[in-house]
């Protein structure tokens, strides 16, 4: 028996001891195919699920791999049904496979008939299924392949994808890589992570790709591009997004602003490649979508989904007739707060690529960070009206407290002359902390070009604080950004908490650590949620430091 970091028990929760001079090592192991559930400050709470096994098996992570994690780094003896549960469980992923047939087309073949057998005679996959062709094979019509792939994840066998896909209207495109580059030439090459990524990502034929934020989700985009040479459709969150991948792919590839297209509410361009937002494509009339026809109505090579882990409903159903295209999602984190997380594995592919974010970190690609929680107490008529509240109120009331704007501007103090972010959730707060801070805001209502003026500002150095509502949650690119206050937040949302620190994780010229400090109202629901929020975080060995408001100095 080892002293190991682990404790693994057969409600299939594995509990790791933060302290242990194993942990971190322990804790990227078991990250490949557990989801951390708890975070507090000594023991952390792991949990083993199906779909979790299987986004491991997908990626390359055998049973034996994941059995010989838990053996090794487990203090005590590892309950045996566990493990031949562990094991029967990645064995159910590809006993079932999507194949292209010569002579019939797109086919389901098991080397397991009774399984066959089994998903045959499930009511909602028959309407699916065409003739029999054999004991171990049946015709799938080629409408049914995203659908009958989300049945039978729910039914416990995920089917492996090996049917191909159509090559899409050829289109030349390259990266401008200059090999052996770097900073000081001017030059610049594919991170050898990036690399990988993309390699993974093409050898599977479809997948997402797991990076942490401001590690270059969008060269592994372009990589992909690069590979397939083809038409691209490119999703995005928003406008301001499109424009940053626009301008990227300027810079990184021999497309030309004539191959480009935005796709947006502004502007609505059908080009080579053609980058559009979500909110565009969802826009409904009379009960229907008319810009989906983008999507459905041309001959893409290649569809790329940034910020898969955001991808709305609309899309997803869309998503389920295009399984004949190569679908790449690029995400931070998978974490989905819909819990919907198998629908992106059956519909967009299974995770082909995770990098821990500690790992990039020590490779200098990313830059350190310093989190901290400063906890304030809401004064007692604040406590009171709180206490009285309705529950549906309750978490406004604690968040916007006045209470935080104090806080807010003596750690702005704290932070003079450093380029700072301020992000919260309700418009009101916000605009009362710009005002005490003498700096602009951006919220939904700011017009694109104003943000994005305020954005380059913000990057040039010519504005030090910025106040930012959810709609620089994600994908924009601030790379001095070195200093973030929380002020409030999505409830417990643990992807907004990873896309928020993002903000400040590009690498700062002079290699300094990024700060990242999240106000909370003590002793209410707003600490609730906070916990809830860091346990991403958490699992990618980030800790938080308590700190008491009345610990921050004054400003002098």
């Amino acid at each position: 028996m080892v002293d190991g970091p682990l404790i693994v028990q057969s409600d299939k929760t594995i509990l790791l001891e933060v302290d242990h001079e194993q942990a971190t090592e322990a804790r990227h192991a078991i990250a490949a195919f557990a989801e951390l559930e708890r975070a507090p400050e000594h023991v952390h709470s792991y949990r083993i699920t199906p779909l979790g096994l299987w986004n491991a098996r997908a990626a390359g992570v055998d049973a034996e791999q994941v059995l010989d994690t838990l053996l090794n780094y487990s203090r005590f003896p590892v309950p045996h049904a566990l493990l031949v549960d562990i094991e029967e469980t990645m064995s159910r992923y590809g006993r079932l496979r999507l194949e292209k047939d010569p002579q019939h087309g797109l086919v389901l073949r098991t080397s397991d008939y009774p399984v066959l057998e089994e998903v045959m005679h499930a009511k909602k996959v028959k309407p699916l299924l065409g003739p029999r062709i054999d004991a171990e094979t049946t015709v799938v019509h080629s409408s049914g392949r995203g659908q009958l792939k989300q049945l039978l994840l729910k039914l416990g066998w995920p089917a492996e994808d090996l049917a191909g896909y159509v090559d899409g209207t050829p289109h030349p495109i390259r990266l401008t890589e200059t090999p052996g580059a770097d900073k000081d030439t001017g030059g610049w090459q594919l991170r050898p992570y990036q690399q990988v990524a993309a390699e993974n990502f093409w050898s599977g034929g479809s997948g997402v790709v797991v990076l942490p934020c401001g590690a270059g989700k969008t060269l592994v985009g372009a990589a992909a591009m690069a590979t397939s040479s083809t038409t691209t459709l490119i999703l995005v969150t928003n406008t301001v997004s499109a424009r940053q991948w626009k301008d990227e792919l300027l810079r990184r590839t021999t497309l030309t602003e004539e191959e480009i297209g935005e796709y947006s509410g502004a502007v609505k361009e059908v080009r080579p490649v053609t980058i559009a937002t979500y909110q565009v494509l969802t826009t409904r009339r009379g009960g229907i979508y008319p810009h989906l026809e983008l999507v459905d109505g041309h001959d893409w090579g290649l569809i790329i989904y940034d910020e898969v882990h955001l991808l709305p409903a609309p899309i997803f159903r869309m998503t389920a007739d295009l399984q004949a295209r190569r679908r790449l999602g690029l995400t931070a984190t998978l974490v989905r707060e819909d819990g919907r997380e198998g629908e992106v594995f059956s519909l967009i592919g299974p995770k082909r690529y995770d990098a821990p974010w500690k790992d990039i970190e020590a490779q200098g690609y990313i830059a350190p960070a310093d989190c901290v929680e400063v906890r304030v107490d809401l004064p007692r008529d604040e406590r009171v009206a709180y206490a009285m509240a309705d529950d549906g109120d309750k978490y406004r009331l604690c968040a916007a407290s006045d209470t935080k704007s104090d806080v807010v501007e003596r750690l702005a103090a704290r932070h003079r002359g450093e380029q700072l972010l301020v992000i919260g959730q309700y418009i009101d707060q916000l605009d009362d902390l710009a005002e005490r801070l003498d700096a602009p805001v951006i919220k939904g209502e700011t017009s694109v070009k104003e943000r994005q003026r305020l954005f380059d500002e913000f990057r040039a150095g010519g504005i030090h604080t910025l106040v930012v509502s959810k709609v620089a949650n994600f994908s924009i690119d601030l790379p001095e950004a070195s200093v973030a206050i929380q002020v409030s937040g999505s409830f417990g949302s643990r992807q907004e908490e990873a896309q928020r620190l993002g903000r400040l994780l590009r690498p700062k010229s002079d290699g300094r650590a990024a700060r990242f400090y999240t106000v909370v109202a003590r002793d209410t629901l707003d600490q609730d949620y906070a916990a809830k929020r860091q346990r991403f975080l958490a699992e990618q060995g980030y800790a938080y430091t308590i700190m008491d408001a009345q610990d921050i100095p004054n400003p002098a």
